[in-house]
């Protein structure tokens, strides 16, 4: 079908959207502006091969509309019409997919000597990668992480999106660590209620709560959350998966490695010595774990991979050239000889035991929680080697290793994260009346997952911006700033 060029007052009004669009550009502010390669009140890319997020078989040959900062049409090139005066983009050979949703996306770099707040070079890779919406997972310095999403939100310099969290929950235990960390203990369940009171007031969207929690103060949590209308979700330990679901959480991180349903030596409230070991013995057709799949699913609480994952194994790849070039060159020394010290490590001695056989295990779970009819989301959990933005796009090589598609793994990185968010009207496929949030990779990404490296430019509310720009600035300043 020919979809038509607006016309009288309707194209009156679609010019007086694009002008206010074109005006915000020309006011960013320079250190935004001179990133901005694509510029214009209407945009046409054409030719493209298009993975859309929805999980549908790539189409080539098709046109993509920009009208201000929406989808104004999408369809064959020659069945789309192009308005007069659009800036064309010709994209043969080029493939199109949604802005990527990180959805376990800190702000802080973890290296062997601790969290490293990283206001400039993360937002910077995130944006550069495509990923133009994230979910900062826990923090250490929520107040940095707030005034970073309103100086992005002011185009006062470039990043993603940002669903803030507040800082990690933990209540009493015997892990002394976490304390050492400045995760937030919490002693009573009023405390809870105030502190997620706190957050809420000061514009945090998610709490999350962390390894070591009692089920009475995380049902709390959760209550509290949900009056005022934010979500929880959980790296979790001392409560299973089905127990939290029983709680009422939201989101559910990290995957197989976090879960204790497993282990028959748990005792409430507790993360179990032997947690590892159990999973790393686990027969994955245990039918427990279908049980925690029915619970999950029956009680619509996605879960999220990261590809923090794999970094924890041994005798798997450590980070390439292009991570290992954004890193401070003590940072990339470090991460080089960690991967070393790991690959070289006798079993069971890992900083996480069992990791060489719970690894394989937790992408045959993905995969089995997807076909059970599970959502699954992802992000990258930087740290140890997976950075910002780079560990983003590792994820769809992991995902495709697992055995799901290129379309499956392209919708686990984008219209399942913004089902996450609850804002999938608006975000994470590439259909008319979304918002432009694209990105234009270089090759044909359905032919060969590693395309989705080949970032030329991110569109973020129908504004171009230069990939190789943003990412040539933070060559060697992860693990500094």
């Amino acid at each position: 079908m020919m979809l038509r060029v607006a016309t009288g007052t309707a194209l009156l009004l679609a010019v007086g959207v694009c002008s206010l669009a074109a005006q915000r550009a020309s006011s960013f502010h320079p250190d935004l502006r001179r990133y901005v390669a694509v510029d214009a009140p209407v945009v046409a890319l054409t030719n493209a091969t298009l993975i859309d997020g929805t999980g549908a078989a790539p189409r080539s040959g098709q046109t993509i509309v920009i009208s201000g900062n929406r989808i104004q049409a999408v369809g064959p090139t020659g069945s789309v019409a192009v308005p007069a005066g659009a800036h064309v983009v010709d994209a043969s050979g080029h493939t199109v997919i949604p802005g990527l949703m990180g959805m376990h996306d800190h702000m802080f770099y973890t290296t062997q000597g601790g969290m490293v707040q990283s206001p400039y070079s993360f937002p910077r890779l995130y944006l550069g990668t495509g990923v133009t919406t994230v979910r900062t997972t826990g923090s250490f310095a929520p107040y940095a992480e707030l005034n970073l999403k309103t100086n992005i939100e002011r185009h006062q310099m470039p990043g993603p999106r940002i669903h803030i969290t507040g800082p990690y929950l933990i209540s009493q235990g015997n892990d002394l660590r976490l304390d050492q960390m400045g995760m937030h203990k919490i002693e009573t369940e009023a405390a809870a209620r105030r502190v997620v009171r706190h957050w809420a007031e000061e514009g945090a969207e998610w709490i999350k709560g962390y390894t070591q929690l009692s089920r009475d103060i995380f049902r709390a949590v959760i209550d509290e959350a949900h009056k005022h209308g934010m979500k929880v979700t959980g790296h979790l330990c001392s409560i299973s998966f089905t127990e939290a679901v029983e709680l009422g959480i939201d989101n559910i991180e990290h995957g197989f490695r976090t879960n204790s349903d497993y282990d028959t030596a748990k005792k409430p409230d507790e993360c179990p010595a032997s947690h590892f070991e159990t999973l790393g013995k686990l027969d994955m057709k245990d039918p427990r774990i279908a049980k925690t799949f029915k619970a999950m699913i029956d009680n619509n609480v996605p879960m999220t991979t990261t590809s923090v994952n794999e970094q924890l194994a041994p005798n798997r790849p450590g980070p390439d050239a292009r991570v290992l070039a954004v890193m401070a060159p003590w940072i990339a020394e470090q991460e080089l000889d960690r991967r070393k010290r790991l690959d070289a490590s006798v079993p069971g001695s890992e900083i996480y035991p069992r990791m060489r056989e719970i690894y394989p295990r937790s992408l045959e779970y993905e995969l089995a929680f997807v076909r059970a009819g599970g959502v699954l989301a992802a992000g990258v959990d930087p740290a140890f080697g997976a950075v910002a933005g780079y560990g983003n796009l590792r994820v769809l090589e992991l995902l495709r290793e697992a055995g799901f598609t290129t379309p499956e793994a392209v919708q686990v990185l984008t219209l399942n994260g913004a089902v996450v968010l609850g804002v999938q009207k608006d975000r994470g496929s590439v259909e008319a009346g979304k918002l432009a949030d694209l990105v234009l990779l270089r090759g044909n990404l359905a032919n060969d997952p590693k395309v989705i490296y080949e970032t030329v430019t991110v569109f973020k509310d129908g504004i171009g911006y230069d990939s190789a720009k943003l990412i040539a600035d933070v060559k060697g300043q992860v693990g500094i700033r």
